[in-house]
């Protein structure tokens, strides 16, 4: 089964993540088959002073 590396900016609740992964996991079940107990999970939390978008770091301000 799968390995999903989910990178993200730090700052969602435990619950959020708990969540997210249990949703990951059923959809992954559902359209590949298999058992939950071998779809495995990374979340890596960024910093926002380690992550840009359109070359501009996420600890400066967004127009």
């Amino acid at each position: 089964m799968p390995t999903y590396h989910i990178e993200m900016l730090e700052g969602r609740t435990l619950e959020q993540k708990k969540k997210l992964v249990e949703a990951i996991t059923r959809v992954t079940v559902e359209v590949l088959g298999g058992t939950a107990d071998a779809v495995d999970i990374l979340i890596t939390d960024v910093k926002r002073e380690n992550w840009a978008t359109g070359g501009v770091l996420w600890t400066e301000p967004r127009s």
